[in-house]
Formats: structure tokens, sequence, C-alpha cells
């Protein structure tokens, strides 16, 4: 397998875009494994639609501050550096985020196929 090679980003940088839409960004995609960025403008998970997934994610929270609520197991806030990991099958979500929160997800063991940035 080759890896490719991506071009250099700061993962800090907001993109002076219109809309305030949360954004989610694939930083890198390999098998196996996704990194993701996250932007959140103030959003929250609706309670009736939690994030549910067949693979471990682990965020840190690189601005802003942000809270999580994990069914079963508790809710945490977050700031800048605190990282936490969420377990396959543990529906989550966010239920507090400020403007401008950016997020680095990394999902383990997902079923992706590796893709260039």
């Amino acid at each position: 397998m080759t890896i490719p090679i991506s071009r250099v980003s700061n993962l800090l940088d907001i993109p002076d875009i219109a809309t305030r839409d949360e954004r989610f960004e694939d930083v890198l995609r390999l098998p196996g494994v996704r990194i993701e960025r996250i932007i959140s403008h103030g959003h929250t998970t609706p309670a009736d639609q939690p994030y549910l997934q067949s693979w471990d994610e682990w965020v840190m929270l690189l601005t802003g501050t942000a809270e999580l609520e994990l069914d079963g197991i508790g809710h945490y806030s977050l700031r800048p550096g605190d990282h936490l990991l969420i377990p396959a099958g543990i529906a989550h979500r966010v239920t507090h985020s400020d403007r401008a929160t950016i997020w680095l997800a990394i999902h383990i063991g997902e079923n992706c196929k590796a893709s260039s940035s």
C-alpha cells in the first residue's frame, strides 16, 4: 500500500466561509483509520439523533470549549487539549460547543478506503 503525500495545512485555520454550518473535513483516510477535523459554531446534537457508530472514535478539542454526553458513561466538559475515547457502540451527543470550536477526531476501525487529500 502506498500512503498518499498530502499538502501542508494548519488545523487551526478556519476558512472564511459564509455558512455557519458545522464542517466535517477528512485530514487523512487510510484503511481502518480516518482523521477528521470538525469545526463547530455553537452546534449541538439533537437529543433524538445521537451519533452511534460501530468503530472507536478518539476526539481532542483544539480550540473552544464543548460538552459531550456518552450514554451510560457520563457527561464531559472539554477545554483545549482535552481528549476522550468514545468506544464503538456508545451513543453520544454534543450538548454544548462554543463558536469556532475545532475538534480533531480519529476514527479507528472504520470501514474506509484510502484516499488522497
